[in-house]
């Protein structure tokens, strides 16, 4: 019957992120926030949530004397994407 949608990237704000890093690879926080004109806080939240599962992987560094957060998707992250979308392509085969 129906497929279970992964909780995780059910959330819009995280599916947004993992879709992102699907097109560009790496993504900075600065970037998250451009695309998904979230805030600042709900923004790491969601990090924070993809990187306990081992969705991405985050590096901390300083650039031009500021603070960068940078995500990667993880290949668990890959596959947990392909999946959602599987899944989501079996509720449209009624």
């Amino acid at each position: 019957m129906f497929s279970e949608l992964d909780p995780i990237l059910h959330s819009q704000l995280r599916l947004a992120i993992v879709s992102l890093l699907i097109s560009e690879e790496k993504a900075d926080f600065v970037r998250i926030k451009e695309v998904t004109k979230a805030t600042s806080g709900n923004i790491s939240v969601q990090i924070q949530k993809l990187e306990a599962v081992g969705y991405v992987t985050v590096t901390k560094s300083i650039k031009d004397n500021y603070p960068n957060t940078e995500l990667q998707l993880t290949h668990k992250g890959l596959l947990a994407f392909e999946n959602y979308v599987e899944a989501l392509k079996s509720y449209l085969k009624l």
